[in-house]
């Protein structure tokens, strides 16, 4: 079966908890019109060296990409194309609960191999175990990355090893 590489937005390919004066090396800020009602413009920063880097990755392997992150169907408009990726799979989430994304993760990955990019994973370490003891059998790399600093080379390296492994 085709490995899954799951993508957060933020934390991961947008380090939020960054201060201000402290953008990680490679980002650039971003203004998002979320809507073409207001003028508002929501400000992230994201590198655009992450799009080829994790298609190449996922190349190497032929694994598949897509979205886990509550921007959803957004994360296509407006998070891909800042940094170079194309239209990928959405895991839609029914709203939000204590251990929201775990079940429809869980429910799109269905037995395949996955590795995960997301900055919660220690928030709620119950449904995490349930999840990874659910999950028995199907090979599952959990990445945390850190929402000060987004991805990393680090992160990188530890997707490049598991996707090595799997392949």
């Amino acid at each position: 079966m085709r490995p899954l590489i799951l993508l957060d937005v933020d934390g991961p390919l947008s380090p939020w908890a960054a201060p201000r004066h402290a953008k990680p090396a490679g980002y650039v800020e971003q203004a998002l019109r979320l809507s073409r009602w207001s003028r508002k413009r929501l400000r992230i920063w994201l590198d655009p060296a992450h799009g080829p880097r994790l298609l190449a990755l996922a190349g190497s392997a032929d694994a598949e990409l897509a979205w886990a992150t509550s921007w959803e169907h957004r994360a296509n408009r407006w998070i891909g194309p800042a940094i170079g990726l194309p239209p990928l799979p959405v895991i839609e989430f029914p709203g939000p609960s204590p251990t929201w994304k775990f079940g429809q993760v869980a429910r799109f990955a269905a037995g395949r191999p996955l590795a995960w990019f997301d900055d919660d994973f220690d928030l709620f370490p119950e449904a995490r175990d349930a999840f990874l003891d659910r999950r028995t059998g199907s090979a599952t790399e959990l990445i945390p990355v850190d929402a000060h600093t987004g991805l990393t080379d680090e992160h990188f390296g530890r997707l490049e090893r598991w996707l090595r492994d799997r392949v």
